[in-house]
């Protein structure tokens, strides 16, 4: 499938596309699955927040170029809250092969449970700037080998880590790091998983960082580093 931009945003991608390369990427946590991406022009939503979820703090409401949705629950669905102002995202919400403003994309649909009700959850492989980010959203169990096929190799890894209807810690570190990126990314947690995460991964004591700001050569040599982001 492939997205097509307005004229409103052609400007913006097209000095993304242009510049892209020399810009590092800026990746923010907002709570929950909640992240900014941005480089460039360009600002990717995961995961936001709807005003429909029971969670009280919904995160920062700004304007993406792209929103991209793992999952149709109110919990990762709020596209409203990443439009503002003139900017209104595109929106990825399902399985399939995508590509926007340089940007390619895979989403592989799996099943899962969230509050009793069953949903598909994508996990979305996307490359942007030569950087292979992998976003597993609402995942509950381990993946299957066809999806393990199309995400290969991340170079960063978003996992959930919260346990409940989501990958317990354990299970979490487990599979992260059997697919072998260069950083790992924890979401979905509180203050326990993330303990145990941390501990399952002999990293107890990993400092929690505001925002991660990186070019693809700052990947190199890293290999399941584990980065926390504090809640912007």
């Amino acid at each position: 499938m492939e997205l097509y931009l307005n004229k409103n945003l052609c400007k913006g991608f097209q000095i993304f596309a242009g510049f892209a390369i020399i810009q590092p990427m800026v990746i923010s946590f907002l709570g929950k699955q909640f992240f900014k991406i941005s480089q460039g022009n360009l600002t990717l939503a995961f995961n936001p927040i709807s005003k429909e979820s029971k969670i009280l703090d919904k995160g920062s409401r700004f304007g993406a170029n792209i929103a991209i949705i793992t999952a149709n629950h109110p919990d990762y669905n709020g596209v409203e809250m990443v439009t503002h102002g003139d900017i209104i995202p595109l929106v990825i919400d399902g399985p399939g092969d995508y590509e926007v403003a340089g940007i390619f994309a895979n989403g592989a649909g799996v099943s899962t449970v969230l509050g009793g009700k069953s949903y598909i959850n994508t996990v979305y492989t996307l490359i942007a700037s030569d950087i292979k980010i992998c976003f597993l959203g609402a995942l509950s169990k381990d993946l299957n080998s066809e999806v393990r096929e199309a995400i290969g190799v991340p170079d960063i890894l978003f996992v959930p880590i919260g346990g409940g209807d989501l990958l317990s810690p354990q299970d979490a570190y487990k599979l992260a790091v059997s697919l072998e990126p260069s950083l790992i990314i924890p979401m979905d947690y509180n203050e326990a998983s993330l303990k145990i995460f941390l501990k399952e991964a002999g990293g107890d004591k990993v400092a929690p960082v505001e925002k991660l700001t990186l070019k693809k050569k700052d990947l190199e040599g890293k290999q399941g580093e584990i980065v926390v982001l504090q809640h912007a």
